[in-house]
């Protein structure tokens, strides 16, 4: 399973985007009845989804999107700082070595030991991409149940504040610290051996 980092604007660079974005419309959109923007009755594509945005994604060897993140810096507007900052007990997280973990999607045609699998990839993927970038911090917005699931990952993890009742969702905002030790705390919930990242274009 190929795991990429990609840059882009839209759907239109290659079929691994486009298939991340149908995914994103797929999964947010068709079954979880988020409100959010669709491009073309086909793309889930929101204001972040901009330069500065980066994108982990797990696909098979043609090409074909499996599962994916979009990574956002805080040092810019980002979710939480911009929609939900009621969620943030304290300041809101801002620095250069901090990034929110959005939009995490895995292909709704998936089995649920593939589910697994894609899902474990894609963790561990974050946690190899923050060491090779510098990031230090990930933050993240979650449903309760998933938020539930992030904090029993085996990495050091915590709430940034009591979650809420927003737009007839539960969320809650969340802080995970990544040091040379949280491969290890991966690996042993069994979250681990992840292909080597590649940068596309």
């Amino acid at each position: 399973m190929p795991i990429t980092i990609v840059r882009s604007t839209g759907p239109a660079d290659d079929r691994a985007l486009r298939g991340m974005f149908a995914a994103r419309k797929q999964v947010f959109v068709d079954l979880l009845r988020w409100d959010l923007p669709v491009l073309d009755d086909a793309y889930e594509i929101d204001q972040f989804d901009d330069g500065h945005a980066i994108y982990l994604m797990v696909t098979d060897r043609g090409g074909q999107h499996l599962g994916s993140a979009r990574l956002l810096p805080t040092s810019r507007p980002y979710l939480l700082h911009a929609l939900f900052p009621m969620l943030c007990e304290g300041e809101l997280p801002t620095a250069d070595d901090c990034w929110e973990i959005t939009r995490f999607c895995l292909d709704r045609g998936l089995r649920a030991d593939e589910r697994l699998g894609i899902r474990n990839a894609l963790i561990h993927a974050l946690a190899v991409h923050a060491l090779e970038a510098g990031i230090r911090t990930y933050v993240g917005v979650a449903e309760l149940a998933w938020l539930q699931q992030i904090l029993a990952f085996g990495w050091r993890c915590r709430p940034l504040g009591f979650p809420q009742p927003v737009g007839g969702r539960t969320l809650g905002a969340l802080e995970i610290d990544i040091d040379q030790e949280t491969l290890e705390l991966l690996a042993a919930n069994g979250i681990g051996d992840a292909q080597p990242l590649a940068a596309a274009a």
